[in-house]
């Protein structure tokens, strides 16, 4: 029980500092939205290429701009590491009687927690452009979910590139050389059909396609649990070996 009130702790600072941040969160809303309305409605005229009985191209779009936010929160959430190492808060942390193991998991629920209000708000914005979730409320949730398993991984990634490069400075140009990459060979904003062979392949095993796999079925067509589950094992497996890593890096980067 006391390992969870720490991580509760660790995690409740985050978010307090989140939330003293207002350009940080409405930066983090007006981005997306901005690729929803314009992107969105640029390329309505390719909606007939996506098949899948898409109605729209802003309806295909919507769940890869829900995962693309969750993406730039995970990321980053390794830049905490760094900022409190430099501030000498990390040192004051680790002087107190709090499990180790706390404060990387601890940052990665805040962050993926951050993320979820993030992406909710995206994909009300969506729909209030005319976005339809055809699984209802209960489809919105697990959308929800489903993206912040994704933010658990990323910022596990960024933690434990946090634990050991020292400086913000580097850890924010590596974060962002994985970002584009990631994001544009995955199928968040074009479907696998249209792709280059070699792009493709690279699509089918890039993990940002099995998350948003699942959210586009949930969202535009409904419950087929026949490719949502699998999908979404692979996401949760890989979540849990990245963070298993990431704590294993931060314990030995304060031992």
């Amino acid at each position: 029980m006391s390992v969870l009130v720490d991580i509760w702790n660790v995690c409740w600072r985050e978010l307090k500092r989140f939330r003293r941040q207002p350009a940080r969160i409405l930066m983090s809303i007006v981005q997306p939205i901005i690729w929803l309305a314009l992107l969105g409605n640029m390329m309505q005229a390719i909606t007939p290429m996506l098949g899948q009985n898409i109605k729209s191209y802003l309806d295909y779009m919507a769940p890869g701009i829900v995962v693309m936010t969750t993406i730039f929160g995970g990321v980053f959430g390794g830049l905490s590491v760094v900022w409190d190492r430099r501030l000498g808060f990390l040192n004051k942390m680790l002087a107190s009687p709090i499990s180790r193991s706390a404060i990387p998991i601890g940052k990665t629920i805040a962050s993926s927690l951050i993320s979820a209000l993030q992406a909710t708000l995206i994909l009300c914005a969506a729909i209030a452009m005319g976005v339809d979730v055809v699984t209802g409320p209960l489809g919105v949730v697990a959308v929800i979910l489903i993206a912040m398993i994704l933010c658990l991984m990323l910022s596990g990634l960024s933690l434990a590139l946090g634990a050991i490069i020292k400086s913000h400075e580097t850890l924010m140009v590596v974060m962002n050389f994985l970002t584009m990459p990631l994001m544009f060979t995955s199928n968040a904003l074009f479907p696998s059909n249209l792709m280059p062979e070699w792009l493709r392949v690279i699509a089918e095993w890039n993990p940002i396609s099995h998350t948003i796999g699942p959210i586009r079925l949930i969202a535009t067509q409904g419950w087929d649990w026949a490719i949502i589950l699998p999908d979404v094992a692979i996401i949760v497996a890989l979540t849990l070996v990245v963070m298993t890593i990431a704590t294993l890096l931060f314990r030995r980067s304060i031992s």
